[in-house]
């Protein structure tokens, strides 16, 4: 077991154990209710999640795409004020039991209150268990263990489905915010300026998920930290190409610049259209044309 953040202390703390893959609104109501029980018990609030994500390890064929990076989710869930630490989720950490946990928890950080989210659990034997049976574990080794609010409808799995139809606002309504990607810009086929419409070529983490296919009004941030409207396809350009990897364009608005390699990222708000194959190249450019009217136009909540 392999901690990758995080310091090992004698000061009692207050922990909440999770995958917290996007780090929604039903996470982070688990965590403010963590800072909560914390001020009230004086402990330190303390997040645990895990890298990889457990499935990978557990069931790969299973894994799911993520919803953002390692690297996103630890900044998001620090910026909710609690301590987090990383574990590498591997075999070992895999065979350990519930009561294993427990005691891991209670040696290495002084755990004295564990909140567990309603539909979480850990341990090798942990899915066969009820809130019940932790409590009674807990006891035998000192921490008292407290249910989460439930924030109804919720959840990672939902907040996938969503994107995998395109619906990137409920998508955000789960998450509190708008689904993003970041990517660094690479070379495309440059179709979209010679039509008077040029396209950044973002380059995704292959583990991120992509919402589904079709063209979308976002607002994308440059490396500088300035913001543009965009229009974005995500797919193959099937008036152009044909069997051509799913790929990612950005036609950002009023923007007039090189972002070759550099980072980009795109906040999606609503979805324009499904992608489509015009018949010719002028009525490409005109169809264009009408998703920059209509992204420009998109006013966000």
């Amino acid at each position: 077991m392999q901690q990758t953040s995080g310091n090992l202390t004698s000061t009692p703390s207050a922990i909440t154990v999770g995958t917290f893959d996007g780090v929604h609104r039903g996470h982070r109501a688990v965590v403010d209710f963590l800072m909560a029980q914390s001020v009230e018990n004086g402990l330190r609030p303390v997040v645990i999640t895990f890298e990889p994500h457990p499935l990978a390890v557990v069931a790969p064929s299973r894994a799911p795409k993520l919803l953002e990076t390692p690297q996103e989710r630890e900044a998001n869930l620090r910026s909710l004020g609690a301590e987090v630490i990383v574990l590498e989720f591997d075999e070992d950490l895999r065979r350990l039991s519930v009561a294993q946990w427990m005691e891991h928890l209670s040696r290495r950080y002084n755990a004295k209150l564990l909140v567990a989210g309603y539909d979480n659990s850990f341990g090798s034997d942990g899915m066969s268990m009820n809130l019940s049976d932790y409590s009674r574990i807990g006891e035998c080794y000192g921490i008292n263990i407290i249910e989460a609010p439930i924030v109804e409808g919720v959840s990672s799995t939902a907040i996938r489905r969503a994107l995998g139809t395109g619906d990137v606002e409920s998508a955000a309504a789960m998450l509190g915010r708008p689904y993003s990607i970041t990517g660094k810009i690479g070379h495309g086929r440059e179709l979209g300026r010679r039509l008077g419409f040029p396209t950044a070529n973002l380059i995704p983490d292959p583990a991120i998920l992509l919402p589904a296919p079709g063209v979308y009004a976002a607002d994308a941030t440059i490396a500088d930290g300035n913001h543009y409207r965009a229009v974005v396809n995500i797919g193959v350009s099937p008036t152009v190409s044909e069997g051509l990897p799913l790929s990612v364009e950005a036609h950002l608005i009023n923007y007039e610049g090189n972002l070759y390699g550099s980072v980009l990222r795109l906040d999606f708000l609503h979805r324009l259209r499904d992608e489509k194959k015009f018949g010719d190249l002028s009525s490409l450019k005109e169809g264009i044309a009408a998703d920059v009217r209509a992204a420009s136009g998109f006013k966000a909540d």
